[in-house]
């Protein structure tokens, strides 16, 4: 018995925003996409797997693999760092769960989202099952998914107004992610412009994520990879002629924007603003502390504060943080012991606090020992956040972080410095070369030095590779564990 295929070849209203992103995601070769562009999405692949490495054998990765296998059963999909398969779909929710492991992904901060953790696990998912079938990916088509995938996500992001979404405790990248999943698996799958109309319906109708989760769940490392997965579902089951909701994004009643946008102002416009001309890609922010992306120029500003001083925690008698709303809603709530990995590095009263102490923000920052260490706590005690909408210098020409932290140090002694960015950020991006560095930084604790090098070969080489082979086995075997 034959299955019935979706007969349209064209979206229900091609002019529209869902059609136009439709046809442009089925039209976009990689020819289209400019050198540049390319070469930054082979990086931000390369970082992606670095945290996927060190974040394969985490305390909570492991009980999520633990977990998830028993009822998810065998599959020949691999596990990052592992050297154990499952079923594709179970591989994108742990693969998500370990790149977002220890918060060293990506972020996109206009419209916030973790991109490799969506894309990633869903494009290897894809790769696998493609391949179970007797067909091959190259690495050429595996880039392009990725720049699809990342430009989806921003543009849906930026329609629905991401930082409001953290404001009214939505987790913004896993609501908007779903589609950033779906358009990259979709890539992959060849899908014509209404297969993608139908794949970005169904990733709309399995968005979700609640921020409520940044206190003390390890469901928050979660987020991304089950909306991976429910993005690498959309694109088969548009692939395999099951409908979707049409135009999902200008639906008027139970669309995507103007449920999920309900209480602010959704601008729909966004998706498609200078869509093939302008890339997002190259904006998206490669982190450089483990903690929450917000936090960041909280901890840039307390480490220029604090350099070369080797001030303890006795020599301070205050320290008062000023940050706009989203920051703050998401970003600080009055800690208390004991308090979480999770917890920590969503916290800009704990991360402020091991920047000023130990001069770093990393995974030794964690430890059950620093996360109740009384040192720590007297800082945090004496920390003060505000929420403030002025702009905190008027030269900055967008709103940015706006961030300034004060420091009143006993003795009279008062240090202060203000900013807009984090370094990482889009006013001062990482360079290729520090991505390499944080990459092999990352990887020198979990795999062997001859492994790593050759992954970051092969991922920097991605156009040139005629299949995948060679890196997902490079990527499948265990890796060691970077904390007990």
């Amino acid at each position: 018995m034959s299955v019935p295929t979706q007969q349209a070849t064209r979206p229900t209203d091609p002019d529209g925003p869902t059609g136009q992103l439709a046809g442009w995601l089925a039209g976009t070769g990689l020819e289209r996409i400019p050198a540049t562009v390319r070469e930054r999405a082979a990086h931000l692949v390369l970082d992606g797997l670095g945290c996927a490495l060190i974040g394969a054998q985490l305390p909570w990765s492991r009980t999520a693999v633990e977990a998830v296998l028993p009822m998810e059963g065998g599959g020949s999909t691999p596990l990052i760092g592992w050297g154990r398969s499952t079923s594709a779909p179970a591989a994108a929710v742990l693969n998500g769960t370990f790149i977002q492991g220890f918060e060293l992904d990506d972020y996109f901060p206009a419209a916030p989202l973790h991109s490799t953790s969506l894309l990633l696990p869903a494009l290897l998912s894809t790769v696998s099952q493609l391949g179970a079938a007797g067909g091959t990916v190259s690495g050429a088509e595996f880039l392009r998914a990725v720049v699809l995938g990342i430009e989806t996500g921003t543009r849906v992001g930026l329609a629905l107004g991401g930082p409001e979404m953290l404001v009214r405790g939505w987790h913004s990248g896993s609501v908007f992610g779903t589609h950033a999943a779906a358009a990259a698996s979709g890539a992959l799958r060849g899908l014509g412009p209404a297969e993608f109309e139908d794949a970005l319906g169904l990733a709309g109708t399995q968005s979700a994520g609640l921020m409520g989760a940044q206190y003390e769940a390890m469901s928050k490392r979660m987020h991304h990879g089950l909306a991976a997965r429910n993005g690498f579902y959309a694109a088969g089951l548009a692939q395999g002629g099951y409908t979707g909701i049409k135009r999902v994004f200008e639906r008027p009643y139970g669309g995507f924007l103007s449920t999920f946008g309900e209480g602010h102002h959704p601008d729909a416009s966004q998706i498609t603003q200078q869509l093939g001309e302008q890339w997002n890609t190259a904006a998206v922010t490669v982190k450089i502390h483990a903690a929450m992306g917000g936090l960041h120029p909280a901890v840039d500003a307390v480490l220029a504060l604090t350099e070369g001083r080797g001030l303890r925690a006795e020599d301070v008698e205050r320290i008062r943080i000023e940050v706009p709303t989203a920051i703050h809603h998401h970003g600080w709530w009055a800690p208390e012991r004991p308090l979480t990995p999770i917890g920590a590095q969503m916290n800009i009263g704990y991360t402020t606090a091991v920047a000023l102490l130990d001069g770093r923000v990393g995974p030794e920052q964690f430890t059950p020992a620093r996360l109740d260490a009384d040192d720590v706590w007297q800082l945090i005690g004496r920390t003060e956040v505000a929420e403030v909408d002025e702009q905190q210098d008027p030269a900055w020409a967008q709103p940015g972080y706006n961030t300034r932290v004060t420091l009143s140090l006993r003795g009279g002694e008062v240090l202060t410095r203000a900013l807009n960015q984090p370094h990482g950020g889009p006013d001062d991006p990482l360079t290729d070369q520090e991505i390499r560095a944080k990459y092999r930084t990352l990887t020198a604790q979990v795999v062997d030095p001859a492994r790593a090098a050759r992954i970051e070969q092969l991922v920097l080489g991605l156009e040139g590779l005629s299949d995948l082979t060679e890196l997902v086995d490079l990527l499948a075997a265990p890796a060691r564990r970077a904390l007990d």
